[in-house]
Parts: structure tokens; C-alpha cells; sequence
């Protein structure tokens, strides 16, 4: 039985600025973004799904619904590290999104996983570029 972890979602203050950050900053690319509504009381919302270059796994972006959702933003993982982008050229790629306006919390170091650097997304959850 084949498996696989089809969407995650990140809670985003609003779409458009969302999108921009995760195509223009980080090179994603926007798979789908569709009207739709929501499931408590069928208020219109959008679909949106931003994916990696032949990532498989895409990022939901939902807009925070609510004061509970609102809080949430940027704290996803109560500050701890959450998602985990890994790129085949670490240094190109964050010479890339330093030059997009992507905010690091510290310089690149090496781990026996790897190179990384943990950067903040446009909510301010906290990811690790991994090389």
C-alpha cells in the first residue's frame, strides 16, 4: 500500500502576500488557488497550495479564521523549528533567499545531517534550510 503526505498547512495572516513570499522568496511554485468555503458555515474562502519544484508534498496556506487561528500565526510549533526545506545547492540557495528578503535567525553551520540555517516564512514560523 503506497502512502503519501499529501498537504500541510500553514496559518497565513493573508493569501496574496503569502503566495508572494513562498513563490518570489523561496522559488515555489503555486499548484492551485480556488475559490472555495468553509466547512463551519460556508463562508468563501480560497484554496491555495504552494509545492517545491518537484516536491510532492504541498504547504495549505490558510488565512487565520478567528481569534484561536489568528494567535496561531507564526507560532505554529511554539518557536520551534517545523518544517524542513532541502535543497540540493545549500549555497546557492540561501544566497538566494538572503537576496530575496528572507529573514535567518543565524548564520549556515554544519550538522551531521548536513548544512543548515534556520529561516523565518512571511508568518514567522521557523523552518531549517537543510543542504
Amino acid at each position: 500500500m503506497e502512502m503519501s503526505l499529501d498537504h500541510v498547512s500553514v496559518i497565513v495572516e493573508e493569501y496574496d502576500p503569502a503566495i508572494e513570499f513562498f513563490t518570489k522568496a523561496l522559488g515555489f511554485e503555486l499548484v492551485e488557488d480556488s475559490p472555495a468555503l468553509t466547512s463551519a458555515d460556508g463562508r468563501p474562502k480560497r484554496w491555495v497550495v504552494v509545492r517545491p519544484p518537484g516536491g510532492g508534498t504541498g504547504l495549505l496556506l490558510a488565512r487565520a479564521d478567528g481569534e484561536r487561528q489568528t494567535a496561531a500565526v507564526g507560532d505554529q510549533w511554539a518557536g520551534r523549528v517545523g518544517l524542513f526545506l532541502r535543497v540540493d545547492d545549500f549555497d546557492s540557495a540561501y544566497a538566494r533567499m538572503v537576496d530575496a528578503g528572507v529573514r535567518f535567525v543565524g548564520e549556515p553551520r554544519s550538522e551531521p545531517y548536513g548544512r543548515v540555517a534556520v529561516f523565518l516564512d512571511i508568518a514567522g514560523n521557523r523552518w531549517d534550510l537543510l543542504g
